[in-house]
């Protein structure tokens, strides 16, 4: 006992220094107790457990975790205020004002529920989603999950690829082209970042997100919406099932809203924290963890919000009622606001969101690469393998089509997540609520018909979006996707 309190003491300190690296052994899942051994791999084992969790009762005590904890749930959070969904939003305030506002609250409560799962998985179990996945299902279906994944993966990190150069274009006046080709640079970033500890990625990503936050925030007192409109706004509204335009623009919302490499993310990135084994120990991880991303996937809903609300203050009430693109919309903002920092904000804030994503979206890479195939790669190569997946697609259609050509592109990669999003989902509820493998920490029965419910109506949804996209490319009848 006195040896192992000692290591236990040593280990602690070694975790405040950041030099402890957790000992390179198999995991064994909460399934265990319940009678099942699933061995796995640590997920992101270069910064498994290298966050140290203070000890300790009392007020004080608990902030000390809960800012120990906090950090997962804000590179999740990037992932609801990409550069793919600010079309969606744009369309949707500048064609129905504060109508849509409901859809994007109801989105965000979806989200967060569904994130809290990802981070109960990861904590539980030991494995992320990707692992999960490989051990849980016969070898086929792990491939095909692993492909769709990495589907997935490229087409979120081409959004946010375009975005990033449109932001570049629209700042500096750098050609799209060239904007696409610096956006590999992140690569040496996020090594270097992560070379020095898992926290400076962290503060990184806060810091952009206090950037687009701080941006909207002074563009909405520029605009200075009405309050009324807006709260009346949060509530649904059944012009959704009378019109079916907006309708359409409803189900992009939702569409975008949950994106598939975020499952995969959190469950792993969760386990950055070295929080104990027992039973007691986990619970209070997901309480804290579960915290952190929901009140990150509020100020997520904030930005969501603000895209909209801005949208519809500046150019539904002025009567532009067809901004749905980005380059539009900066054009129009400093002129119909008068006010000259207006797109300046809005361009920073671009920047900033795109950046952030990348960054996010080359971390979902490789807890993917890693945990459906167990390929370890020396991490410049395996995350230069998922920015150029991303970049080729984006450098090859900017060259050939021209700028112009930039917003299908965004909308490509809208239809290959809403294809993708449902082999992500499902398998996470199915988890989740298998007590072989959760063991005591296994969906109770209201989190099963609510986490199912959601499941559904968003593998509904997409199918339903992703018809009326390809009907409307085949047979010009379909309205044209958002975002």
């Amino acid at each position: 006992m006195a040896s192992d309190g000692g290591r236990e003491r040593n280990d602690m300190k070694a975790m405040a220094e950041g030099q402890w690296r957790p000992p390179a052994v198999a995991v064994m899942v909460a399934g265990e107790a319940a009678g099942t051994k699933v061995p796995g791999e640590r997920s992101l084992p270069e910064v498994h457990g290298s966050i140290a969790i203070p000890r300790g009762h009392g007020r004080w005590a608990a902030v000390r975790k809960f800012l120990a904890y906090a950090g997962p749930g804000f590179l999740v959070a990037v992932g609801y205020m990409d550069p793919g969904n600010w079309a969606t939003s744009l369309a949707a305030g500048s064609a129905y004002g504060y109508a849509l506002l409901s859809v994007v609250l109801i989105s965000s409560l979806m989200a967060m529920f569904l994130q809290a799962l990802c981070a109960r998985l990861g904590i539980a179990t030991g494995l992320d989603l990707a692992q999960a996945c490989r051990v849980r299902y016969p070898r086929r279906t792990s491939f095909l999950l692993w492909v769709l994944a990495e589907l997935a993966i490229a087409a979120t990190d081409l959004a946010e690829v375009v975005g990033t150069a449109i932001a570049l274009n629209l700042l500096f006046g750098l050609p799209l082209l060239l904007g696409v080709i610096l956006t590999a640079l992140d690569v040496v970033l996020i090594l270097f970042l992560q070379h020095r500890g898992f926290r400076y990625v962290e503060a990184l990503v806060v810091s952009l997100i206090a950037i687009i936050m701080g941006s909207f925030f002074l563009n909405l007192l520029y605009a200075s919406p009405a309050l009324g409109p807006i709260v009346a706004g949060l509530i649904p509204t059944g012009r959704l099932v009378l019109e079916p335009e907006m309708l359409y623009l409803a189900l992009g919302i939702l569409g975008a809203t949950v994106m598939p490499h975020n499952l995969y993310l959190h469950s792993s990135i969760v386990q950055t924290r070295a929080y104990g084994s027992d039973e007691r120990d986990k619970r209070e991880a997901i309480r804290y963890a579960t915290a952190d991303s929901t009140i990150a996937l509020g100020i997520a809903f904030f930005v969501n919000a603000a895209i909209l609300v801005l949208s519809a203050a500046t150019f539904h009430t002025r009567g532009f009622t067809q901004v749905a693109e980005i380059q539009e919309a900066y054009r129009l903002l400093s002129p119909l606001l008068g006010v000259q920092a207006a797109s300046l904000l809005f361009a920073v804030a671009l920047l900033a969101a795109g950046q952030n994503s990348t960054l996010t979206g080359t971390l979902a890479g490789q807890v993917v690469m890693e945990g459906f195939l167990r390929l370890r790669l020396p991490a410049w190569l395996r995350r230069l393998i998922t920015r150029l997946v991303a970049i080729v697609p984006a450098v090859l259609v900017t060259a050939l089509a021209g700028p112009s050509a930039t917003a299908q592109l965004l909308i490509l990669s809208q239809v290959i997540l809403s294809l993708q999003l449902p082999f992500a989902v499902i398998p996470l509820m199915q988890f989740t609520g298998d007590p072989r493998l959760m063991g005591p920490f296994v969906n109770t029965g209201w989190m099963k018909v609510l986490g199912w419910a959601i499941a559904l109506t968003i593998t509904g949804l997409n199918a339903f979006l992703l018809y009326q996209t390809v009907a409307g490319l085949l047979g010009g009848s379909g309205a044209p996707m958002a975002g």
